[in-house]
C-alpha cells in the first residue's frame, strides 16, 4: 500500500486509529440516539426537551473543563498506551451503564452517561496527539494527523446516522446497549495493540487543582508563541466547525426548504470533504510539516463561508404551502450546486487548515511537555466551542439574523483571525509562499534529502543558479533552514519577507565591510552552536553560464569556528528557468514552468572539509544537468 495509507496496516498506527475511531464512533451514536430518544421518545414533557437536550451538551463538554490538565500531566508522567487501555476498560463500564440507563429509560443516568463519555475523551485526546510523534517518524506525522482528523469526522457522521436510524426502530433500547458494548469491547481489544512507548516525564509532580494547573500549563503554552497560537488557530477552527454543524438541520429545512434528506447531504459533504482536505494534506506538503497550507486553508474558507450566503440567497423561493424538498429534488433546482460546492470547499480547506496545525504542535513541543500541551489546547478547544454556541444563540435568538448572515459573518470573523495570527507569526505566510513557488512553477523532484542530519547543527552546500534557490531549498528540506545569503539578494523585495522571517543571515565581503561580514560570522556561528540547519551558497554569486564556480573559503572558516557535519546539495534543471540569468525573468524569458531536482550527498565531517572539495562533491551530484 503507498502513501499515508500504508501506515493503517502497521500496527504502531493501525491499532491507535482503529482505537481512536471507535471511541469518537461511540461517543456520537450515544449522543445521537439520546437527542432523537428525548425528542420524539417522550422521555421527558415537551416544554423540558430544549432544556434537557442543551444540559447533555454542557455535561459532555464540561469535563474538558475540569479534567484536561489532570489528563495532560498524566499522559506525560505515566506510559501512553498502557493509559488508553485502562481509559478502554473504564468505557466498557461506561456502556453498561448506558445500556441499564436506556434499558430503564432512566434519564437521569442517561445524562451521567454522557458526562462519564465526555470524561473519557477528556483523558483519551492528550494521549492520542502526545503518542503520535512517538510512533510515527517526522515526515510521517502529517499523514498520521491527517488520517486521525479523518477518522474522527467520518465517526461524527457514521454516529450521527447510525443514531438516527437506531433511534427509529422499535426495540432501540436494548439494541443501542449492545452496539455501544460492542463498539467498546472492539476498542479495548484494538487497544491491545498500541505499542508501547517509553515515559516522557515520570518525575512529574501531579497538581489535581484543576484551576491552579490549567493556568500553568497555559504559561507553560505561552512560552512558545508559535505553538500557541497553534493551539488558537485550531480553537477557532472549532468554534466555525461548531457554527456550521450546529446549524446544518435549520438551513436546510428554512433556507433550502428541504427535507431531513437535504440536511443528511449537507452534512455528509461537509464531513466527507473535512476527510478529504485531511487526508490531502500529506500529499501537498510531501511528507514534511507544511504550515504554509494554513493560510491557504484560511483564505479558501472565508471565500467559500462568503459564497455560500450569496448561493443560498440565490435560490428560488419555495412555493407557499408547498412540500419540502427531498435531496433529489433540491438538486434539481438552479444553484443547488454551487451551495454544495460551497460546502465542500469549506470542509476541504477546514482539513487544509487544522491538521498542519496539530502536526505543528506535536513537532515543536518538547517531548516531556506535548501531552500537557495538548491538553491546553483541549481546554481552550471547548472555550471557542462554548462561545460559538452563545454566539448563536446571540445573533440568532437575540439579534434575529438569519443563519446565512450569521455563518457570513463567522466567515469575515475567520478573515480577521487569520491575518491577526499570520501577522504575529509571519513563518505562515512565509511558508505560504514557499508552497506557491516551489509547487506552481516547479516542479521538484528530491533525492537523498535523509542524508541531512534530523537535529543538530549543520551546513548545507550548493550551487546557485537562480534567484529563487533559497525557497525551493526551502521548501523540499524537511527542517527549518537558515540562509547565510548575499546581502543584494538578501534585500531583493517580497524575498526579503521571506528571507528575514526564516532567520537569514545577510552576508557581504570583508573588503566591502569588515564590521558586517564579523557580525555576520559570530551570528552563523551561534545558531551553529544552537543546533541551527544552515545553508550557503559558497559561489557568492548567482551563476552566469548554469556551470559552477569557484567555491569561497568562507565554509571552512564557518566550520573551523563551530565543529559541524557539512552536507553538500545540488539544484539541477534550474539554468534557463524563469529565475535564472539565462532566459529568465530579466531576459527574453523561456520558459515559465519547470522540472528540477534536489539532490543530497552525504555529510562531510568538519575535519575534511575543504572549499574545492565540496565543490567537487556539488558538481558530481549536479552531473550534466544545469
Amino acid at each position: 500500500m503507498s502513501g499515508q495509507f500504508h501506515l493503517m496496516t502497521e500496527r504502531r498506527f493501525g491499532a491507535l486509529f482503529l482505537t481512536q475511531f471507535g471511541g469518537a464512533l461511540n461517543d456520537n451514536v450515544f449522543r445521537s440516539t439520546l437527542s432523537f430518544l428525548l425528542v420524539y421518545g417522550n422521555l421527558v414533557s415537551s416544554e423540558h426537551t430544549n432544556l434537557v437536550i442543551n444540559l447533555a451538551m454542557g455535561l459532555f463538554i464540561l469535563p474538558f473543563f475540569l479534567f484536561s490538565a489532570l489528563a495532560g500531566q498524566l499522559a506525560d508522567k505515566y506510559e501512553k498506551s498502557g493509559l488508553i487501555r485502562r481509559i478502554k476498560v473504564a468505557e466498557i463500564v461506561v456502556a453498561l451503564l448506558g445500556a441499564w440507563a436506556v434499558i430503564n429509560e432512566n434519564v437521569a443516568m442517561m445524562l451521567v452517561v454522557l458526562f462519564l463519555l465526555g470524561t473519557q475523551s477528556t483523558f483519551f485526546g492528550p494521549l492520542k496527539y502526545s503518542i503520535l510523534p512517538q510512533l510515527l517518524k517526522r515526515e510521517e506525522l502529517i499523514g498520521g494527523n491527517g488520517q486521525i482528523e479523518m477518522g474522527t469526522f467520518v465517526a461524527i457522521l457514521l454516529g450521527t446516522v447510525i443514531g438516527g436510524i437506531v433511534a427509529d426502530i422499535d426495540e432501540v433500547t436494548y439494541l443501542l446497549s449492545a452496539l455501544v458494548l460492542a463498539i467498546a469491547v472492539a476498542g479495548y481489544v484494538s487497544a491491545r495493540f498500541i505499542p508501547t512507548v517509553p515515559v516522557t516525564a515520570p518525575d512529574l509532580v501531579v497538581d489535581l487543582n484543576p484551576l491552579r494547573s490549567t493556568w500553568r500549563l497555559i504559561a507553560m503554552a505561552r512560552d512558545n508563541r508559535t505553538v500557541l497560537l497553534s493551539i488558537l488557530g485550531i480553537s477557532w477552527f472549532w468554534f466555525m466547525g461548531t457554527a456550521i454543524l450546529a446549524q446544518i438541520p435549520n438551513t436546510a429545512r428554512i433556507h433550502l426548504a428541504g427535507d431531513t434528506s437535504v440536511g443528511t447531504l449537507v452534512l455528509c459533504t461537509f464531513t466527507v470533504a473535512i476527510a478529504v482536505g485531511s487526508l490531502a494534506c500529506e500529499r501537498l506538503a510531501a511528507g514534511r510539516i507544511e504550515i504554509g497550507l494554513v493560510p491557504m486553508g484560511a483564505a479558501l474558507l472565508s471565500i467559500a463561508g462568503i459564497d455560500f450566503y450569496f448561493a443560498v440567497s440565490a435560490l428560488p423561493v419555495a412555493e407557499v404551502g408547498s412540500s419540502l424538498r427531498n435531496w433529489l429534488e433540491f438538486l434539481a433546482i438552479n444553484g443547488s450546486f454551487r451551495v454544495l460546492i460551497d460546502v465542500m470547499l469549506i470542509g476541504v480547506s477546514g482539513g487544509l487548515f487544522i491538521v498542519p496545525l496539530y502536526a505543528l504542535i506535536q513537532a515543536r513541543t518538547p517531548e516531556s511537555e506535548r501531552a500537557r500541551i495538548i491538553a491546553v489546547n483541549n481546554v481552550l478547544n471547548s472555550v471557542l466551542m462554548v462561545a460559538s454556541s452563545i454566539s448563536a444563540i446571540l445573533f440568532l435568538s437575540v439579534l434575529d439574523f438569519t443563519i446565512p448572515e450569521f455563518l457570513l459573518i463567522v466567515a469575515i470573523m475567520n478573515v480577521a483571525v487569520s491575518v491577526f495570527i499570520f501577522h504575529q507569526v509571519p513563518e505562515f505566510a512565509m511558508r505560504f509562499l514557499i508552497w506557491i513557488i516551489s509547487h506552481g512553477m516547479y516542479r521538484v523532484r528530491h533525492e537523498s534529502l535523509d542524508s541531512i542530519p534530523a537535529n543538530g547543527g549543520a551546513v548545507l552546500v550548493s550551487n546557485h543558479v537562480s534567484y529563487v534557490d533559497a525557497l525551493l531549498l526551502a521548501g523540499a528540506v524537511p527542517r527549518p533552514i537558515r540562509f547565510i545569503m548575499f546581502k543584494p539578494i538578501f534585500d531583493i523585495p517580497v524575498l526579503n519577507f521571506v528571507f528575514r522571517t526564516g532567520g537569514a543571515v545577510p552576508i557581504i565581503s570583508p573588503k566591502e565591510d569588515a564590521v558586517a561580514y564579523e557580525t555576520a560570522m559570530a551570528e552563523i556561528a551561534h545558531g551553529l552552536e544552537k543546533g541551527d540547519l544552515m545553508c550557503i551558497f559558497p559561489e557568492g554569486k548567482l551563476s552566469h553560464d548554469g556551470e559552477i564556480d569557484e567555491f569561497k573559503a568562507g565554509v571552512e572558516r564557518i566550520v573551523t569556528a563551530t565543529p559541524v557535519p557539512v552536507v553538500p546539495m545540488a539544484l539541477k534543471g534550474l539554468w534557463g528557468s524563469f529565475f535564472s540569468r539565462d532566459g529568465g525573468l530579466f531576459k527574453n524569458p523561456k520558459r515559465f514552468w519547470s522540472r528540477i531536482e534536489v539532490v543530497a550527498g552525504e555529510p562531510v565531517a568538519a575535519a575534511d572539509v575543504s572549499a574545492e572539495g565540496l565543490r567537487m562533491k556539488v558538481a558530481q551530484l549536479r552531473g550534466d544537468a544545469r
